[in-house]
């Protein structure tokens, strides 16, 4: 039986059981195949062509800005891999397709180091003069949420993902499942981080254990990532910083850090997680927007008067 629905559903059942894809690409995954039933006009997808692949694409391109574009022609692509590794497909039709468009870049957003200095003052602070433990420990709970995001450059799932015993804070390492459930090991490298976390793990020893996760809520649930979103809001605010500022921005603002410290480009590819070094090579355009911004501004040449 080779129809494109049927085998889309048992695909994507595929890639949740045994890829073990995160609900959100699982999601994307859906929007894109359903897609691309619907407008591919056939319900066979033995009679799918490069011309018919080549008429979808162009149509994607009238429709859909250059990085949507990629995205949703990579999850076709994938689910026609499948279809050969299931032996489906004598010959893909992909093979004989040439996708060349070029994509603008976009700098990934930083934040100013004395804007993350700030916001961690204020938490502190907050922490300090809570006039109820409930507010204590939410603070407590907030600036050991931050100072991770920054300390480590986790994305937002996985930290919200985080076992119970994924941090060794003996020790100050932890064990990340990223994307496509790869496992990567993080060094915390800062002592007031790691007795930050000491702290937060002793004050929510009962919540952590209701939820089998490290960052809980007083109610005892797993921390969302919206939850973590308002927590970022609420302080950049307090700290009276006219900036929105996202999770993913620590993200940024960690790997950029560390490259304009002279850190091997290879080793920031492995604490982030990045399956190849080309998209961890976008820091470098950040770097050298940074680099000319220094240099036309505090190179001692531009106080010449010739």
């Amino acid at each position: 039986m080779n129809n494109l629905q049927t085998h889309i559903e048992e695909y994507l059942k595929y890639c949740e059981i045994q890829k073990r894809l995160d609900a959100k690409t699982l999601k994307a995954y859906k929007i894109d195949l359903t897609q691309f039933m619907r407008e591919i006009n056939t319900e066979n997808f033995i009679d799918i062509t490069p011309s018919m692949l080549e008429n979808f694409i162009a149509n994607l391109h009238r429709k859909y800005k250059p990085k949507t574009v990629k995205r949703k022609i990579a999850s076709i692509k994938a689910l026609f891999h499948y279809f050969e590794y299931r032996d489906l497909i004598e010959k893909n039709p992909f093979n004989k397709l040439q996708i060349k468009f070029r994509e603008a870049i976009t700098l990934p957003k930083i934040i100013p180091l004395n804007y993350i200095e700030a916001i961690l003052s204020t938490i502190y602070d907050y922490k300090g003069s809570a006039k109820t433990k409930f507010q204590q420990k939410n603070a407590l709970r907030d600036v050991a949420v931050i100072e991770l995001l920054f300390a480590t450059g986790m994305r937002i799932s996985e930290l919200c993902s985080l076992g119970i015993n994924d941090i060794n804070l003996d020790n100050g390492t932890i064990l990340i499942f990223g994307k496509g459930s790869k496992e990567r090991m993080l060094q915390i490298g800062n002592v007031e981080v790691i007795n930050i976390l000491k702290e937060y793990h002793a004050d929510f020893l009962r919540e952590r254990e209701n939820c089998g996760h490290f960052f809980a809520n007083q109610s005892g649930n797993p921390l969302s990532d919206q939850t973590v979103r308002r927590m970022i809001n609420k302080y950049t605010e307090l700290a009276s910083i006219n900036l929105h500022i996202t999770p993913h921005m620590f993200r940024h603002t960690f790997a950029t850090s560390l490259l304009e410290a002279d850190v091997d480009i290879r080793y920031i590819q492995k604490m982030l997680g990045h399956s190849s070094i080309n998209i961890t090579e976008i820091y470098t355009h950040v770097a050298t927007a940074r680099q000319r911004d220094i240099l036309s501004t505090k190179h001692p040449r531009n106080r010449f008067f010739l």
